[in-house]
C-alpha cells in the first residue's frame, strides 16, 4: 500500500510561482514512477505531468512552464508551476500508477 500526500497549494496572482510536492510512504522504495493530476470545478481530471518507464511527459496546456521532478532520498515529486494562468486554477493531485493510489489533492487558485 503506498499513500500519497500532496502539499504546496495555495492562491498566487497570474504569472506567479508555486512549487507542489507529493510525499510517498508504504510499500514504496524508488520512485520510478509518478503523475500529477488536476481536476477544475465542473471538468473532467487531466494530467498535467508524468514520468515512467524513463519517459516524462506534459499536458500539452503547461507544457513550458510546469516541471516534474523527485527526490528519492525523501521519496518525494514535485510540481515546479511557473507563469500561472488563472485557468491553472483546480485541484491537484499526484497518482502512483504502479499502485493505483492517488493523494488527497491540493487546491491551487491563480488570480487575474
Amino acid at each position: 500500500q503506498v499513500q500519497l500526500v500532496e502539499s504546496g497549494g495555495g492562491l498566487v496572482q497570474a504569472g506567479g510561482s508555486l512549487r507542489l510536492s507529493c510525499a510517498a510512504s508504504g510499500s514504496i522504495f524508488n520512485i520510478n514512477s509518478m503523475g500529477w493530476y488536476r481536476q477544475a470545478p465542473g471538468k473532467q481530471r487531466e494530467l498535467v505531468a508524468i514520468f515512467i518507464s524513463g519517459i516524462t511527459k506534459y499536458g500539452d496546456s503547461v507544457k513550458g512552464r510546469f516541471t516534474i521532478s523527485r527526490d528519492n532520498a525523501k521519496n518525494t515529486v514535485y510540481l515546479q508551476m511557473n507563469s500561472l494562468k488563472p485557468e491553472d486554477t483546480a485541484v491537484y493531485y499526484c497518482n502512483d500508477p504502479r499502485s493505483g493510489s492517488w493523494g488527497q489533492g491540493t487546491q491551487v487558485t491563480v488570480s487575474s
